[in-house]
């Protein structure tokens, strides 16, 4: 996929976006997306493809995961593990935060 214009900002709340949406916010083929979350990469129900909607949080895991494997040439598991990695240390960071250590 060619790279366009993409506003970035802060996601304030849910969203539903469909397939197309996703893959054109995350800059990435609709068959990539397939593949991910087929893959139970990305938080959908990989067998109920006709009512998939996709979340804010599905949006930056699958930007994450898309970044892992272009900037790292990963596969899909590697950027997987990657991205769990960076999600378990944002979330020990707000334990941390919220018990008053940093």
């Amino acid at each position: 996929m060619t790279r366009s214009n993409i506003v970035t900002g802060v996601l304030l709340d849910e969203v539903a976006l469909t397939l197309e949406e996703f893959a054109r916010a995350c800059e990435m083929a609709p068959q990539w997306v397939v593949a991910h979350v087929e893959a139970e990469l990305i938080g959908v129900n990989p067998h109920d493809s006709a009512t998939w909607r996709f979340s804010s949080a599905d949006l930056i895991r699958a930007r994450r995961l898309a970044a892992a494997e272009r900037m790292f040439d990963a596969n899909q598991d590697a950027a997987a593990l990657m991205v769990d990695l960076i999600e378990e240390v944002e979330r020990l960071r707000k334990l941390l935060q919220r018990a008053g250590f940093t």
